[in-house]
């Protein structure tokens, strides 16, 4: 009961706005500060239990005969900002991933949402809505953590895997990026039509990088002819292996 009149009182603060001055203003943007502050200490409290108490959410389980296994934060814990409506060219959400496009005008909305299928293992999921579309590229650029440079070699397969829910068919390509001294190697390979689980590989063996002298690694999420479709990434991880020696 204690939270439904809670719940009530700042609906009723909400829509009581437009009648208050400044200061009632500013004293209601305080208590909302602290109140939000003392919410979000929850929520990274019980994100903490949840995720000691089923590791598998946040670290996948590593596949049989790989040497490196990682889901992206943002399919993993809360981010900030938990969306973006109108969403410009280079916007964040949370650290690792970025959007890039050339619209003019975006018509583009990212957010974070709490997965709730029984079928998924990831705690959240991204959702990018694209109205309009008047550029001519749109992807999601995640950037790889150091953790994936560590005794990467030129004898390694890197797994992208994402379970996918679609408003309609589109073409999906993923490019691998690893930055090697002044040296830049890619590698794009299409993600197979459909929906549900999907996964592409990169085969580091047709690269020219210098193991010596890696810097930097991460991958482009490219959305062919998005206008008009709802996109739903509802787990992303990466995974690599080592190629079985002859």
């Amino acid at each position: 009961m204690n939270e439904r009149r809670t719940l009530r009182r700042w609906q009723r603060a909400a829509k009581s706005l437009d009648g208050l001055d400044a200061d009632g203003l500013r004293s209601l943007r305080g208590q909302a500060r602290g109140l939000r502050n003392e919410l979000d200490a929850v929520l990274r409290a019980t994100q903490s239990r949840l995720q000691a108490a089923f590791p598998d959410t946040v670290s996948p389980a590593q596949p049989p005969g790989s040497d490196w296994v990682w889901r992206p934060e943002l399919w993993r814990a809360p981010v900030r900002p938990i969306g973006l409506a109108g969403a410009e060219n280079r916007a964040k959400l949370g650290h690792e991933l970025t959007l890039f496009h050339d619209c003019a005008r975006s018509e583009i909305t990212l957010r974070q949402l709490r997965n709730t299928g029984a079928d998924t293992v990831a705690p959240y999921g991204l959702r990018m809505d694209v109205l309009g579309f008047d550029g001519s590229f749109l992807s999601l650029v995640i950037d790889l953590p150091e953790s994936a440079l560590h005794g990467l070699q030129l004898n390694h397969l890197l797994r992208l895997e994402m379970d996918l829910a679609l408003e309609r068919p589109l073409e999906i390509f993923c490019r691998l990026n690893i930055k090697h001294g002044p040296n830049h190697e890619q590698l794009v390979r299409e993600m197979p039509g459909g929906e549900g689980a999907q996964f592409v590989e990169f085969d580091l063996a047709y690269t020219r990088m210098n193991e010596k002298r890696l810097e930097k690694a991460w991958v482009d999420i490219i959305f062919e002819s998005p206008r008009l479709n709802e996109i739903e990434l509802r787990d992303v991880t990466f995974a690599r292996y080592p190629r079985a020696e002859i």
